[in-house]
């Protein structure tokens, strides 16, 4: 009798193993979203699956935005079925990072990211997601745009969050030890006397500081000519554009392909350059389009400077106080839109809470802001 007991336990796990592996195999030639995985690994019934993945749509038609660095802390409960939704600016050259923490390893969060289309039906397609399992997401704009970040909890996370997003170029800084106010000379800027503009920007630095290779690639050319002088051209196939390093003091040799931080040259006043302080003059020229606007790839946002600690002390709902109280888009008052209102004693659901500001749901199911001045937690 013991024997059979121990024989069924050892089937029964070959069983769950063969399964396992069998899923992992199916997965690695069908590639399934996050949310499917979930509902597989974690037998989530039809009818439950729905509700909870309908949510989504709810985010979507959400107005609030924030601006980029950003953090907030709040509290999951278990099937409450919260979802939230941020719509942020993004650009060519920005490399978008979100990170959130929970205070149990186990909670699974999904992440997707949406980008506005001009449609007025279908206003937004989603461009990418995280990978099952995964708290950290980047995400690189190929377009300029507004883009929307959908957050979802698991059906039962129970958990205090603390949602992180940043910003960061995608290339190094290519003068050593540069700094944003190094840039003195934009795109645009007129040139000739109003002859032509300026197609990419000027990093004024000593003479002989370090030119780096702003991302790893490929020398496709190194010499002196024309406008910019001693020059070198730096191919990034990856995203199919080439960067133009010009007014060389001098040249450093490299073989073929270099990597980032490897030093090209060193900051000069070559070419047509000879008559101003020494500087490169950085451009980027992609494939079918020309030169384009080279400062997001390079420039330093700011960060955020102290981080909230993770906490489960917040409320899950709170009364309006004020006779009258302004619900925005955004966490202020100077230059966000309002975008509805609430009246004394009116309820609301607690998504997070931003420095002074709740993210709220109101009973009519709009996500806002409001400012913690107005309201009393229940």
């Amino acid at each position: 009798m013991q024997y059979l007991k121990v024989l069924s336990i050892l089937v029964a796990l070959l069983v769950t193993i063969s399964c396992s592996q069998l899923n992992k195999a199916s997965d690695y030639i069908t590639n399934p979203s996050a949310k499917v995985i979930y509902k597989r690994d974690f037998n989530v019934s039809d009818s439950l699956f729905r509700l909870w993945e309908n949510q989504v749509e709810l985010a979507l038609q959400d107005s609030v935005q924030v601006e980029v660095p950003y953090q907030e802390k709040g509290l999951f409960l278990p099937r409450t079925f919260p979802v939230y939704s941020y719509e942020v600016d993004l650009a060519p050259g920005e490399l978008f990072k979100l990170k959130i923490k929970t205070d149990s390893l186990k909670e699974l969060v999904f992440i997707d990211m949406y980008r506005e289309t001009g449609d007025s039906i279908n206003r937004y397609k989603k461009v990418e997601s995280a990978s099952f399992g995964e708290k950290t997401f980047n995400f690189e704009a190929e377009s300029e745009g507004k883009y929307k970040v959908v957050l979802q909890p698991a059906i039962e996370a129970h958990s205090a969050f603390l949602l992180k997003m940043t910003k960061a170029p995608v290339y190094t800084f290519p003068v050593a030890s540069g700094r944003n106010e190094s840039i003195q000379s934009f795109w645009g800027d007129q040139r000739d006397g109003g002859a032509r503009n300026h197609e990419g920007i000027d990093i004024f630095a000593n003479r002989g500081t370090p030119v780096l290779a702003a991302t790893s690639g490929r020398i496709t050319y190194t010499g002196e000519k024309g406008l910019g002088g001693k020059q070198v051209w730096l191919r990034d196939s990856r995203r199919g554009q080439s960067l133009y390093y010009a007014h060389l003091d001098s040249i450093n040799p490299l073989p073929g392909s270099v990597k980032a931080g490897d030093t090209l040259g060193f900051v000069g006043n070559t070419g047509n350059a000879r008559t101003t302080p020494p500087h490169l003059h950085f451009g980027i020229y992609r494939n079918f389009e020309g030169a384009i606007n080279p400062l997001k790839y390079v420039f330093q946002p700011k960060n955020i400077e102290s981080e909230e600690e993770l906490t489960s002390a917040i409320p899950h709902k709170i009364l309006t106080t004020a006779v009258r109280a302004n619900l925005r888009n955004k966490p202020t008052t100077s230059n966000s839109r309002i975008i509805g209102s609430s009246k004394a004693s009116d309820t609301l659901n607690i998504l997070g809470k931003s420095n002074d500001w709740y993210h709220v749901r109101t009973p009519q199911k709009k996500a806002s802001f409001i400012h913690q001045s107005l309201v009393t937690p229940i």
